[in-house]
């Protein structure tokens, strides 16, 4: 009886035994692991703590902050309340698919120390003007602070694309860009530069003599060159040089552009410079420049795109033009169409040969759908097809815009879309004086700057500043000769970069002609303007 009992506890207790090893588990390098791995098996209650809460705020200001700053092409610091659109643009805008390099980004943070260095109110830049009141160098006063200064020119478009150019060759030289401007500019553009200004200040010891300042002028780069009046030895006692870069330019004001005449100008501390072009395709080609801009600009068509989002931010006054234009007819819509018009002979009115190639550039690369006819077009879309695409019209006068608007709201779609077409104002002709003229005009670029696909007419600046500052391969309404249709309507842009619409066709080095569209693979003939010259991808 007694051995009886002891197996009937033995059989009792050996479950028991194996039910709680099952239960705690067993780790063969660490024994038996924690019976949390086990005994907690329903998932924890779903409770934000006051400290997640704050985390998670934190992170999603630090995210917005970040999307703001571009990438960091921008850096914070300036009042917010000062410039509403650097800060804001951001949430009207798609994340560029095009990354700052961070050789740029970390020149652009060099500059901006030079910038505040040397900028106007500064002991160098005092110093530095005095040598013009010298008329002469003098390497201590100067305290290694040079200048080039862009003098006002040319429509806002030009203007814009211009400075940009000025801009980057005052980086890849060590100056400071100073804009002439005044009031007008200040009331376009925020300030870009943090606790400094580029506005050129209005008591600017040769401001009273820039309207003399032309191809024959003393000072004049190219015609010194012509009469021999420049070499290494003279150029380090001119306290300044003017370089007149215009459409207008002759050959000697385009050896601007020779190694050998950029050697000689890095001494001369002020650099006054005229011009209404994009010139920055023809640094790429200068040697001594070459390097510095692959390492800036890996992908090289996206010149403009980086330096005009970084330079260009549009004044409370314009920035409440867009945000307000664009919540009452942009915001809604499932995708937005830019349409810039520019017809040069402002005397034609509507013309028929134009309209068509509109109609045919939009339809046949389905930007816009094409009208429905017959019996199917009295079929309605349900709420999920529907589609709204919003046309955003920027043109001198309302003559295409109403031929538009009555096409699309006499006629549905073959695709059930509904097209909205939209203009926000009709000037009548190009005012560049005139404040409110300038501030619409800004206001409309950066609108079509907004839009998900763009078409811009061949030749304008004011188009190429909106593909440029949006990023986008806009398509391009070829210029028509003769009043005759072109075929095809319209192409595709290379790059999101404007077009040199005057470049030097001149082999340096060799010293003869040449066709300076051909000499690296990432500086083409522009797509437009057959002459010009554009930045691409190598690709």
């Amino acid at each position: 009886m007694r051995i009886t009992e002891i197996l009937a506890l033995f059989m009792v207790t050996i479950p028991v035994l194996l039910v709680i090893v099952a239960m705690f588990g067993y780790d063969q390098g660490n024994g038996f692991v924690e019976a949390t791995r086990i005994i907690r098996m329903e998932p924890e209650p779903n409770v934000t703590s006051s400290d997640d809460s704050t985390l998670q705020r934190d992170q999603e200001q630090k995210d917005s902050v970040g999307l703001s700053l571009l990438g960091g092409l921008l850096v914070s610091g300036f009042k917010k309340e000062s410039c509403l659109s650097r800060y804001q643009s951001y949430q009207y805008r798609k994340a560029s698919p095009h990354k700052p390099s961070l050789h740029l980004l970390s020149k652009l943070r060099a500059y901006e120390e030079l910038h505040k260095r040397c900028g106007p109110g500064t002991r160098p830049y005092i110093k530095a003007e005095r040598l013009l009141k010298l008329k002469q160098t003098d390497d201590e006063e100067s305290e290694g602070c040079k200048y080039v200064v862009w003098m006002s020119f040319s429509g806002l478009g030009n203007r814009i694309i211009s400075i940009a150019s000025a801009f980057l060759y005052a980086m890849l030289t060590d100056r400071v860009l100073l804009v002439e401007g005044g009031e007008q500019f200040k009331d376009l553009f925020c300030e870009p530069f943090l606790d400094t200004t580029w506005l050129l200040p209005k008591d600017f010891t040769l401001t009273s003599q820039f309207s003399g300042f032309g191809q024959n002028s003393a000072h004049c780069h190219g015609d010194m060159l012509k009469k021999k009046l420049i070499n290494s030895s003279s150029v380090s006692s001119m306290s300044h040089l003017y370089l007149h870069l215009a459409h207008d330019y002759n050959d000697q004001d385009k050896m601007f552009f020779c190694a050998e005449d950029q050697n000689l100008l890095k001494n001369v501390p002020w650099l006054i410079m005229r011009t209404n072009n994009f010139f920055a395709p023809s640094l790429f080609l200068i040697p001594s420049f070459e390097e510095e801009l692959g390492m800036m600009f890996p992908e090289k068509g996206t010149v403009f795109h980086h330096l005009g989002r970084y330079l260009f931010h549009p004044s409370n006054n314009v920035w409440g033009l867009i945000t307000r234009y664009y919540q009452a007819y942009l915001a809604k819509a499932d995708e937005r169409i830019g349409l810039q018009i520019r017809v040069f002979d402002e005397k034609s009115g509507v013309s028929p040969q134009v309209t068509k190639q509109i109609i045919a550039c939009v339809q046949n690369e389905d930007l816009l759908p094409k009208l429905s006819k017959g019996e199917e077009q009295h079929k309605q879309p349900s709420e999920e097809d529907l589609k709204l695409k919003s046309v955003l019209v920027t043109s001198l006068t309302t003559g295409y815009f109403e031929i538009l608007k009555t096409m699309y709201w006499e006629n549905p779609t073959v695709t059930r879309d509904v097209i909205g077409i939209h203009q926000p104002s009709h000037e009548g002709h190009q005012q560049t004086e005139k404040l409110m003229h300038n501030r619409k005009a800004w206001a409309e670029m950066y609108l079509l700057s907004l839009t998900d696909k763009l078409v811009i007419s061949a030749w304008s600046t004011f188009g190429y500043v909106a593909q440029g500052l949006g990023g986008l391969r806009a398509w391009i309404l070829y210029k028509q000769e003769n009043q005759t249709n072109t075929n095809p309507p319209c192409g595709r842009a290379m790059s999101p970069d404007p077009c040199f619409h005057a470049p030097p066709y001149y082999d340096c080095k060799a010293k003869r002609g040449t066709d300076t569209g051909k000499v690296v693979p990432h500086v083409r003939h522009c797509e437009d303007i057959s002459w010009g010259l554009k930045l691409v991808d190598n690709s």
